[in-house]
């Protein structure tokens, strides 16, 4: 029978590029990605992603148009 339940624990990462994404708990981070310091369970994860990723734009091109370069 499949079980599709997921106990994981995972974590809220952000690039440089203040991108956000989850990875889970127990692995070492990719590179190039950071912890937030957020950690639960994926709903809970992609909950908060939802709250504090408001903008999805690149920081790069957030600080191009805000500098005027568009």
């Amino acid at each position: 029978m499949f079980d599709d339940e997921d106990n994981r624990t995972y974590r809220v990462v952000m690039n440089h590029e203040e991108q956000y994404s989850m990875w889970f708990a127990e692995r070492d981070l990719p590179a190039g990605w950071t912890a937030t310091g957020f950690e639960g369970s994926k709903d809970d994860c992609l909950a908060h992603i939802d709250e504090v990723w408001t903008d999805m734009r690149p920081k790069s091109l957030r600080d191009r148009m805000a500098a005027g370069q568009h």
